[in-house]
Protein backbone atom coordinates (compact mmCIF):
# COMPACT_ATOMS: atom_id res chain seq x y z
CA UNK A 1 0.00 0.00 0.00
CA UNK A 2 2.77 2.21 -0.25
CA UNK A 3 3.43 3.01 3.56
CA UNK A 4 7.67 2.58 3.42
CA UNK A 5 7.45 6.00 1.02
CA UNK A 6 5.09 7.41 2.62
CA UNK A 7 6.98 6.87 6.30
CA UNK A 8 10.62 8.03 4.46
CA UNK A 9 8.84 11.55 3.69
CA UNK A 10 7.50 11.68 6.82
CA UNK A 11 10.88 11.16 8.76
CA UNK A 12 12.45 14.37 6.07
CA UNK A 13 9.76 16.55 6.86
CA UNK A 14 10.06 15.94 10.71
CA UNK A 15 13.13 14.87 11.51
CA UNK A 16 13.24 17.62 14.33
CA UNK A 17 10.32 16.01 16.00
CA UNK A 18 11.70 13.52 18.17
CA UNK A 19 9.06 11.49 19.37
CA UNK A 20 7.42 11.13 15.77
CA UNK A 21 11.12 10.51 14.36
CA UNK A 22 11.38 7.62 17.34
CA UNK A 23 8.07 6.41 16.71
CA UNK A 24 9.10 6.26 12.47
CA UNK A 25 12.40 4.31 13.41
CA UNK A 26 10.35 1.56 15.27
CA UNK A 27 7.74 1.00 12.17
CA UNK A 28 11.04 0.72 9.73
CA UNK A 29 12.87 -1.95 11.83
CA UNK A 30 9.69 -3.92 11.84
CA UNK A 31 9.32 -3.52 7.93
CA UNK A 32 12.70 -3.93 7.41
CA UNK A 33 12.87 -7.84 8.33
CA UNK A 34 10.84 -8.51 5.50
CA UNK A 35 12.72 -9.25 2.34
CA UNK A 36 10.50 -7.34 -0.06
CA UNK A 37 10.20 -4.47 1.92
CA UNK A 38 14.22 -3.69 1.49
CA UNK A 39 13.71 -3.70 -2.53
CA UNK A 40 10.80 -1.24 -1.56
CA UNK A 41 13.48 0.71 1.00
CA UNK A 42 16.09 0.93 -1.64
CA UNK A 43 13.98 3.05 -4.19
CA UNK A 44 13.36 5.92 -1.37
CA UNK A 45 15.99 7.99 -0.19
CA UNK A 46 16.15 6.19 3.43
CA UNK A 47 19.68 5.57 3.66
CA UNK A 48 20.34 9.64 3.34
CA UNK A 49 17.71 10.19 5.87
CA UNK A 50 19.24 7.78 8.65
CA UNK A 51 22.77 8.79 8.12
CA UNK A 52 21.49 12.63 8.35
CA UNK A 53 19.51 11.47 11.47
CA UNK A 54 22.66 9.61 13.29
CA UNK A 55 25.08 12.13 12.78
CA UNK A 56 22.71 14.29 14.96
CA UNK A 57 22.45 11.86 17.25
CA UNK A 58 24.71 12.01 20.92
CA UNK A 59 22.72 9.86 22.82
CA UNK A 60 23.32 5.95 22.44
CA UNK A 61 19.89 4.60 23.20
CA UNK A 62 18.62 6.99 20.15
CA UNK A 63 21.72 5.85 17.96
CA UNK A 64 21.16 2.06 18.89
CA UNK A 65 17.68 2.64 17.14
CA UNK A 66 19.33 3.74 14.40
CA UNK A 67 21.42 0.75 14.04
CA UNK A 68 18.45 -1.35 14.42
CA UNK A 69 17.32 -0.10 11.48
CA UNK A 70 20.70 0.09 9.61
CA UNK A 71 21.69 -3.72 10.26
CA UNK A 72 18.86 -5.52 8.19
CA UNK A 73 18.50 -2.71 5.21
CA UNK A 74 21.99 -3.25 5.03
CA UNK A 75 22.03 -6.79 4.33
CA UNK A 76 20.30 -5.35 0.42
CA UNK A 77 23.34 -4.32 -2.07
CA UNK A 78 21.54 -1.56 -3.29
CA UNK A 79 21.40 0.31 -0.06
CA UNK A 80 24.93 -0.89 1.43
CA UNK A 81 25.90 1.68 -1.76
CA UNK A 82 23.62 4.25 -1.39
CA UNK A 83 24.70 4.01 2.75
CA UNK A 84 28.27 4.12 1.60
CA UNK A 85 27.47 7.19 -0.45
CA UNK A 86 25.23 8.91 1.96
CA UNK A 87 28.91 8.78 4.16
CA UNK A 88 27.53 6.21 7.00
CA UNK A 89 31.28 4.97 6.91
CA UNK A 90 32.66 8.04 8.29
CA UNK A 91 29.86 7.81 11.17
CA UNK A 92 31.34 4.67 12.27
CA UNK A 93 34.84 5.16 11.78
CA UNK A 94 34.20 7.65 14.44
CA UNK A 95 32.24 6.03 16.59
CA UNK A 96 35.02 3.52 16.70
CA UNK A 97 37.87 6.30 17.59
CA UNK A 98 36.03 7.75 20.40
CA UNK A 99 34.79 4.41 21.62
CA UNK A 100 37.62 2.56 21.26
CA UNK A 101 39.48 3.18 25.22
CA UNK A 102 36.36 3.02 26.89
CA UNK A 103 35.25 0.23 29.50
CA UNK A 104 31.67 1.82 29.84
CA UNK A 105 29.18 -1.01 28.98
CA UNK A 106 27.30 1.35 26.63
CA UNK A 107 30.36 2.52 24.09
CA UNK A 108 31.62 -1.13 24.26
CA UNK A 109 28.18 -2.32 22.54
CA UNK A 110 28.19 0.68 19.91
CA UNK A 111 31.82 -0.20 18.83
CA UNK A 112 30.87 -3.59 18.62
CA UNK A 113 27.97 -2.44 16.28
CA UNK A 114 29.42 -0.05 14.63
CA UNK A 115 32.14 -1.93 13.55
CA UNK A 116 30.11 -5.27 12.57
CA UNK A 117 28.04 -3.00 10.71
CA UNK A 118 31.00 -1.86 8.79
CA UNK A 119 31.96 -5.22 7.77
CA UNK A 120 28.44 -5.94 6.41
CA UNK A 121 28.74 -2.97 4.09
CA UNK A 122 32.18 -4.59 2.75
CA UNK A 123 29.98 -7.52 1.69
CA UNK A 124 28.57 -5.63 -1.28
CA UNK A 125 30.65 -5.99 -4.54
CA UNK A 126 30.05 -2.61 -5.30
CA UNK A 127 30.47 -1.18 -2.11
CA UNK A 128 33.71 -3.09 -1.24
CA UNK A 129 35.49 -1.99 -4.36
CA UNK A 130 34.21 1.80 -3.68
CA UNK A 131 36.13 1.84 -0.08
CA UNK A 132 39.08 0.11 -1.31
CA UNK A 133 39.73 2.60 -4.08
CA UNK A 134 42.52 0.65 -5.14
CA UNK A 135 44.27 0.69 -2.19
CA UNK A 136 44.58 3.69 -1.16
CA UNK A 137 41.12 4.37 -0.05
CA UNK A 138 41.19 6.45 3.97
CA UNK A 139 38.77 3.40 4.96
CA UNK A 140 40.47 0.76 3.88
CA UNK A 141 43.87 2.36 5.56
CA UNK A 142 42.19 3.15 8.77
CA UNK A 143 40.65 -0.75 8.45
CA UNK A 144 44.10 -1.81 8.34
CA UNK A 145 45.00 0.19 11.70
CA UNK A 146 42.66 -1.77 13.53
CA UNK A 147 44.45 -5.21 13.00
CA UNK A 148 47.40 -4.39 15.37
CA UNK A 149 44.84 -2.71 18.35
CA UNK A 150 44.53 -4.11 21.67
CA UNK A 151 40.87 -4.57 21.10
CA UNK A 152 39.58 -8.08 20.18
CA UNK A 153 36.47 -6.36 18.85
CA UNK A 154 38.53 -4.16 16.34
CA UNK A 155 40.85 -7.09 15.74
CA UNK A 156 38.07 -9.50 14.28
CA UNK A 157 36.77 -6.47 12.78
CA UNK A 158 39.77 -5.63 10.82
CA UNK A 159 40.60 -9.29 9.97
CA UNK A 160 36.97 -9.72 8.91
CA UNK A 161 37.29 -6.83 6.55
CA UNK A 162 40.55 -7.63 5.01
CA UNK A 163 38.33 -11.09 4.06
CA UNK A 164 35.99 -9.12 2.55
CA UNK A 165 37.92 -6.78 0.79
CA UNK A 166 40.22 -10.17 -0.94
CA UNK A 167 37.18 -10.87 -2.58
CA UNK A 168 39.39 -10.43 -6.08
CA UNK A 169 42.37 -10.89 -7.75
CA UNK A 170 43.51 -7.25 -8.31
CA UNK A 171 42.87 -6.04 -4.44
CA UNK A 172 44.44 -9.80 -2.70
CA UNK A 173 47.83 -8.75 -5.04
CA UNK A 174 47.42 -5.34 -3.89
CA UNK A 175 47.16 -6.16 -0.34
CA UNK A 176 49.80 -8.81 -0.37
CA UNK A 177 51.98 -6.39 -1.98
CA UNK A 178 51.78 -3.64 0.71
CA UNK A 179 52.24 -6.01 3.60
CA UNK A 180 49.09 -7.53 4.78
CA UNK A 181 50.26 -10.59 5.15
CA UNK A 182 52.96 -10.15 7.78
CA UNK A 183 49.82 -7.82 9.58
CA UNK A 184 47.71 -11.09 10.24
CA UNK A 185 50.48 -13.19 10.63
CA UNK A 186 51.40 -11.26 14.26
CA UNK A 187 47.87 -10.76 14.73
CA UNK A 188 47.53 -14.96 15.08
CA UNK A 189 50.67 -14.94 16.67
CA UNK A 190 48.94 -13.04 19.61
CA UNK A 191 46.44 -15.39 19.81
CA UNK A 192 48.09 -18.60 19.57
CA UNK A 193 47.61 -19.99 22.75
CA UNK A 194 44.17 -19.41 24.71
CA UNK A 195 43.35 -17.35 22.05
CA UNK A 196 40.13 -15.43 20.63
CA UNK A 197 38.72 -18.38 18.38
CA UNK A 198 36.14 -15.65 16.30
CA UNK A 199 39.86 -13.54 15.75
CA UNK A 200 41.50 -16.52 14.82
CA UNK A 201 39.27 -17.53 12.27
CA UNK A 202 38.57 -13.90 10.72
CA UNK A 203 42.20 -13.94 10.26
CA UNK A 204 42.67 -17.59 8.47
CA UNK A 205 39.62 -16.48 6.56
CA UNK A 206 41.81 -13.18 4.87
CA UNK A 207 45.01 -15.46 4.25
CA UNK A 208 42.52 -17.94 2.67
CA UNK A 209 41.68 -15.39 0.28
CA UNK A 210 44.68 -13.79 -0.18
CA UNK A 211 46.44 -16.83 -1.25
CA UNK A 212 43.45 -17.11 -4.25
CA UNK A 213 45.75 -15.63 -6.75
CA UNK A 214 48.86 -17.60 -8.20
CA UNK A 215 50.79 -14.65 -8.13
CA UNK A 216 50.47 -14.51 -4.40
CA UNK A 217 50.98 -17.69 -3.01
CA UNK A 218 55.11 -17.96 -3.34
CA UNK A 219 54.86 -15.07 -1.84
CA UNK A 220 52.84 -15.91 1.15
CA UNK A 221 54.74 -19.46 1.57
CA UNK A 222 58.27 -17.10 1.32
CA UNK A 223 56.73 -14.97 4.21
CA UNK A 224 56.09 -17.78 6.17
CA UNK A 225 52.20 -18.51 6.01
CA UNK A 226 52.70 -21.98 6.59
CA UNK A 227 54.15 -21.86 9.75
CA UNK A 228 52.14 -19.50 11.46
CA UNK A 229 48.85 -21.50 9.94
CA UNK A 230 50.49 -25.03 11.40
CA UNK A 231 50.81 -23.06 15.44
CA UNK A 232 46.59 -23.97 15.09
CA UNK A 233 46.85 -27.43 14.35
CA UNK A 234 46.38 -28.44 17.88
CA UNK A 235 42.34 -26.38 17.85
CA UNK A 236 39.98 -28.29 18.62
CA UNK A 237 37.59 -25.90 17.05
CA UNK A 238 36.33 -26.96 13.74
CA UNK A 239 35.77 -23.32 12.29
CA UNK A 240 39.26 -22.74 12.64
CA UNK A 241 40.22 -26.35 11.54
CA UNK A 242 37.96 -25.82 8.45
CA UNK A 243 39.70 -22.11 7.63
CA UNK A 244 43.81 -23.48 8.42
CA UNK A 245 42.87 -26.07 6.12
CA UNK A 246 42.00 -24.35 3.50
CA UNK A 247 44.40 -21.68 3.75
CA UNK A 248 47.13 -24.59 3.64
CA UNK A 249 45.08 -26.08 0.28
CA UNK A 250 45.47 -22.98 -1.24
CA UNK A 251 49.11 -22.35 -0.89
CA UNK A 252 50.38 -25.52 -1.82
CA UNK A 253 50.32 -25.97 -5.65
CA UNK A 254 54.05 -25.50 -5.96
CA UNK A 255 56.00 -29.12 -5.31
CA UNK A 256 58.21 -27.94 -2.86
CA UNK A 257 55.54 -26.67 -0.72
CA UNK A 258 53.52 -29.57 -1.29
CA UNK A 259 56.63 -32.01 -0.57
CA UNK A 260 57.40 -30.19 2.76
CA UNK A 261 54.04 -30.00 4.49
CA UNK A 262 53.30 -33.71 3.05
CA UNK A 263 56.06 -35.18 4.90
CA UNK A 264 54.83 -33.47 8.08
CA UNK A 265 53.69 -36.48 10.01
CA UNK A 266 51.97 -34.14 12.70
CA UNK A 267 50.52 -32.68 9.75
CA UNK A 268 49.33 -35.83 7.79
CA UNK A 269 48.47 -37.18 11.27
CA UNK A 270 45.58 -34.64 12.24
CA UNK A 271 44.32 -34.56 8.94
CA UNK A 272 43.94 -38.23 8.58
CA UNK A 273 42.27 -37.44 12.27
CA UNK A 274 39.96 -35.09 10.70
CA UNK A 275 39.07 -37.46 7.61
CA UNK A 276 36.71 -39.00 10.42
CA UNK A 277 35.05 -36.06 11.73
CA UNK A 278 31.84 -36.88 10.71
CA UNK A 279 30.13 -34.11 12.82
CA UNK A 280 31.63 -31.36 10.70
CA UNK A 281 31.51 -32.27 6.93
CA UNK A 282 33.41 -29.15 5.99
CA UNK A 283 36.03 -30.08 8.40
CA UNK A 284 36.44 -34.01 6.60
CA UNK A 285 36.26 -32.76 2.95
CA UNK A 286 38.65 -29.85 3.30
CA UNK A 287 41.30 -33.03 5.02
CA UNK A 288 40.56 -35.41 2.21
CA UNK A 289 40.87 -32.37 -0.26
CA UNK A 290 43.99 -31.56 1.12
CA UNK A 291 45.41 -35.64 1.99
CA UNK A 292 44.74 -35.77 -2.32
CA UNK A 293 46.58 -32.49 -2.68
CA UNK A 294 49.91 -33.08 -1.12
CA UNK A 295 50.20 -36.26 -3.48
CA UNK A 296 48.84 -34.56 -6.34
CA UNK A 297 51.00 -31.19 -6.43
CA UNK A 298 54.51 -33.11 -4.40
CA UNK A 299 54.61 -36.31 -6.90
CA UNK A 300 56.86 -37.45 -4.16
CA UNK A 301 57.77 -40.80 -3.06
CA UNK A 302 58.20 -39.59 0.61
CA UNK A 303 55.00 -38.00 1.11
CA UNK A 304 53.07 -40.70 -0.40
CA UNK A 305 55.20 -43.17 2.44
CA UNK A 306 54.00 -41.16 4.90
CA UNK A 307 50.33 -40.85 4.27
CA UNK A 308 50.26 -44.38 3.88
CA UNK A 309 51.72 -44.99 7.55
CA UNK A 310 49.32 -42.59 9.06
CA UNK A 311 46.71 -44.76 7.60
CA UNK A 312 45.57 -41.86 4.99
CA UNK A 313 45.39 -44.37 2.42
CA UNK A 314 41.48 -45.48 3.36
CA UNK A 315 40.12 -41.94 3.21
CA UNK A 316 41.26 -41.29 -0.54
CA UNK A 317 39.39 -44.35 -1.25
CA UNK A 318 36.40 -43.55 0.54
CA UNK A 319 37.04 -40.17 -0.86
CA UNK A 320 36.33 -41.48 -4.45
CA UNK A 321 32.69 -42.16 -3.62
CA UNK A 322 32.27 -38.73 -2.84
CA UNK A 323 28.71 -37.45 -3.91
CA UNK A 324 31.18 -34.23 -4.96
CA UNK A 325 32.54 -34.71 -8.88
CA UNK A 326 35.46 -32.70 -8.07
CA UNK A 327 36.57 -34.53 -5.08
CA UNK A 328 36.06 -37.60 -6.65
CA UNK A 329 38.54 -37.08 -9.59
CA UNK A 330 41.08 -35.37 -6.89
CA UNK A 331 40.93 -38.79 -5.02
CA UNK A 332 41.24 -40.95 -8.46
CA UNK A 333 44.25 -38.99 -9.14
CA UNK A 334 45.98 -39.05 -5.95
CA UNK A 335 45.60 -42.71 -6.10
CA UNK A 336 47.12 -43.12 -9.31
CA UNK A 337 50.23 -41.36 -8.37
CA UNK A 338 50.06 -43.83 -5.43
CA UNK A 339 49.82 -46.52 -7.68
CA UNK A 340 52.54 -45.14 -10.02
CA UNK A 341 54.95 -44.52 -7.36
CA UNK A 342 54.43 -46.69 -4.55
CA UNK A 343 52.18 -49.67 -5.29
CA UNK A 344 54.52 -51.66 -3.07
CA UNK A 345 53.95 -49.75 0.17
CA UNK A 346 50.13 -49.11 -0.44
CA UNK A 347 48.91 -52.15 -1.59
CA UNK A 348 47.51 -54.02 1.58
CA UNK A 349 45.79 -50.13 2.23
CA UNK A 350 44.33 -50.02 -1.37
CA UNK A 351 43.02 -54.06 -1.02
CA UNK A 352 41.30 -53.23 2.60
CA UNK A 353 39.34 -50.51 1.49
CA UNK A 354 38.05 -52.07 -1.00
CA UNK A 355 39.41 -49.93 -4.21
CA UNK A 356 38.66 -52.76 -7.00
CA UNK A 357 35.08 -53.09 -6.48
CA UNK A 358 34.63 -49.18 -6.23
CA UNK A 359 36.00 -48.73 -9.25
CA UNK A 360 34.63 -51.47 -10.56
CA UNK A 361 31.19 -49.42 -9.57
CA UNK A 362 32.01 -46.32 -10.74
CA UNK A 363 32.87 -47.50 -14.47
CA UNK A 364 29.74 -49.38 -14.45
CA UNK A 365 27.29 -46.73 -13.37
CA UNK A 366 25.76 -45.48 -16.07
CA UNK A 367 26.17 -41.38 -13.47
CA UNK A 368 29.64 -41.17 -13.32
CA UNK A 369 30.84 -38.47 -15.24
CA UNK A 370 33.41 -38.80 -18.14
CA UNK A 371 36.82 -37.48 -16.07
CA UNK A 372 35.86 -40.47 -13.35
CA UNK A 373 35.54 -42.90 -16.16
CA UNK A 374 38.47 -41.86 -17.54
CA UNK A 375 40.79 -42.08 -14.20
CA UNK A 376 39.28 -44.95 -13.34
CA UNK A 377 40.54 -46.44 -16.09
CA UNK A 378 44.14 -44.91 -15.74
CA UNK A 379 44.04 -46.46 -12.34
CA UNK A 380 42.98 -49.70 -13.08
CA UNK A 381 45.87 -49.91 -15.63
CA UNK A 382 48.14 -49.02 -13.03
CA UNK A 383 47.11 -51.64 -10.37
CA UNK A 384 47.93 -54.16 -12.36
CA UNK A 385 51.85 -53.93 -11.47
CA UNK A 386 50.14 -55.82 -7.75
CA UNK A 387 49.70 -59.52 -7.75
CA UNK A 388 47.27 -59.46 -4.90
CA UNK A 389 45.07 -56.38 -7.13
CA UNK A 390 45.50 -58.14 -10.31
CA UNK A 391 43.65 -60.53 -9.01
CA UNK A 392 41.35 -58.77 -7.77
CA UNK A 393 40.62 -57.05 -11.16
CA UNK A 394 40.52 -60.11 -13.06
CA UNK A 395 37.85 -61.96 -11.12
CA UNK A 396 35.47 -59.36 -11.53
CA UNK A 397 34.25 -59.06 -15.23
CA UNK A 398 36.16 -55.93 -16.01
CA UNK A 399 36.59 -56.81 -19.43
CA UNK A 400 32.88 -56.39 -20.41
CA UNK A 401 32.25 -53.12 -18.28
CA UNK A 402 35.87 -51.36 -20.38
CA UNK A 403 34.73 -52.71 -24.04
CA UNK A 404 31.43 -50.99 -23.29
CA UNK A 405 32.99 -47.62 -22.74
CA UNK A 406 34.66 -48.34 -25.96
CA UNK A 407 31.83 -46.55 -27.75
CA UNK A 408 30.96 -43.59 -25.21
CA UNK A 409 30.42 -40.20 -26.37
CA UNK A 410 33.44 -38.85 -25.13
CA UNK A 411 36.75 -39.33 -26.83
CA UNK A 412 38.76 -39.39 -24.30
CA UNK A 413 36.80 -42.05 -22.20
CA UNK A 414 36.52 -44.26 -25.63
CA UNK A 415 40.16 -44.14 -26.44
CA UNK A 416 41.10 -44.75 -22.99
CA UNK A 417 38.60 -47.86 -22.52
CA UNK A 418 40.29 -49.31 -25.56
CA UNK A 419 43.86 -48.93 -24.09
CA UNK A 420 42.66 -50.20 -20.50
CA UNK A 421 40.93 -53.36 -23.01
CA UNK A 422 44.05 -54.53 -24.53
CA UNK A 423 45.91 -54.25 -21.05
CA UNK A 424 43.34 -56.19 -19.30
CA UNK A 425 43.44 -58.92 -22.49
CA UNK A 426 47.20 -58.59 -22.38
CA UNK A 427 47.46 -59.27 -18.75
CA UNK A 428 44.88 -62.15 -18.58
Amino acid sequence: MGVIPTLVKLLGIHCQNAALTEMCLVAFGNLAELESSKEQFASTNIAEELVKLFKKQIEHDKREMIFEVLAPLAENDAIKLQLVEAGLVECLLEIVQQKVDSDKEDDITELKTGSDLMVLLLLGDESMQKLFEGGKGSVFQRVLSWIPSNNHQLQLAGALAIANFARNDGNCIHMVDNGIVEKLMDLLDRHVEDGNVTVQHAALSALRNLAIPVINKAKMLSAGVTETVLKFLKSEMPPVQFKLLGTLRMLIDAQEAAEQLGKNVKLVERLVEWCEAKDHAGVMGESNRLLSALIRHSKSKDVIKTIVQSGGIKHLVTMATSEHVIMQNEALVALALIAALELGTAEKDLESAKLVQILHRLLADERSAPEIKYNSMVLICALMGSESLHKEVQDLAFLDVVSKLRSHENKSVAQQASLTEQRLTVES
